[in-house]
């Protein structure tokens, strides 16, 4: 992958991790951050290599959401032509998160605010710091909690009443009630360390799957049960073609773990 100009990223093994580095202002996005990483992830979908991908932030926190100065200043001057072609592209980053087959998971600490809340919400997996205070916070710059597919994702996650909430107030959700509702998984410390090993078990497993579990997990929010199980049959039949379901078998059968090779 080509090392991007606005945030950092590197390899560990099969693992890629995606930093936001700008921990002077708690890492917040710009115009050329957002376009560069739903460009990143979408260049993600053919890259064969990166297995799982950690997103993370430097210096204690994750992301405190749209510069104030570089983004929300300006948007504040512009004409509805120019402000939809922001808010479109801002989605496009959650689509570009939510379409390319590696799993996702987001390591959250310290602050994880506005468009930075949605960057976790949008991860496949969260996990979080005991410092992590967590705030869809558009109600307090006169703006809606329907920014970035929010009133779609976040209800999935946490319910519609406690979403609803959070939308509404814009208040912080601390890490421990975020563990109660289950916006994360797991909390952790370190919590950057412990995303990147279960990154690691997962890109070590049968990654065909994965792609094709996440793929199903979104799919189906739009059809009936019926035609969700039908999906599934069709995508599980695929799967049992694959040289990684064999592999499976044999090692069963001998008595081993398997080895995957996401083929």
């Amino acid at each position: 992958m080509k090392q991007p100009r606005h945030f950092r990223w590197r390899m560990e093994g099969n693992v890629g991790v995606i930093t936001l580095d700008r921990p002077e202002r708690k890492n917040p996005l710009t115009f050329e951050s957002y376009a560069e990483l739903r460009d990143f992830f979408r260049a993600l979908e053919t890259e064969k290599s990166v297995k799982a991908i950690v997103l993370t932030g430097a210096g204690g926190n994750f992301c405190s959401g749209g510069d104030v100065h570089e983004i929300i200043g300006p948007l504040t001057k512009m004409k509805l032509p120019q402000l939809l072609e922001f808010t479109r592209m801002t989605g496009d980053l959650v689509k570009a998160m939510r379409h390319c087959p590696q799993p996702v998971i987001a390591a959250v600490e310290g602050v994880c605010a506005g468009a930075g809340a949605i960057l976790a919400m949008a991860s496949d997996l969260r996990y979080g710091a005991p410092s992590a205070k967590v705030a869809f916070l558009f109600v307090r710059v006169g703006l809606a909690g329907c920014d970035m597919g929010a009133c779609a994702i976040l209800p999935r996650i946490i319910g519609q009443g406690r979403a609803a909430e959070l939308l509404y107030t814009g208040r912080s959700m601390s890490a421990e009630e975020g563990l109660a509702w289950g916006f994360f998984n797991r909390i952790a410390v370190p919590v950057a360390p412990e995303a990147v090993q279960v990154a690691k078990e997962l890109a070590a497993g049968p990654t065909l799957a994965h792609a094709m579990t996440k793929k199903m997990l979104h799919l189906e929010w739009d059809v009936s049960v019926d035609q969700a199980i039908d999906m599934e049959a069709q995508a599980q039949a695929e799967l049992m073609l694959t040289k990684d379901f064999h592999r499976a078998y044999e090692a069963f059968a001998a008595k081993r773990k398997p080895e995957f090779e996401g083929d």
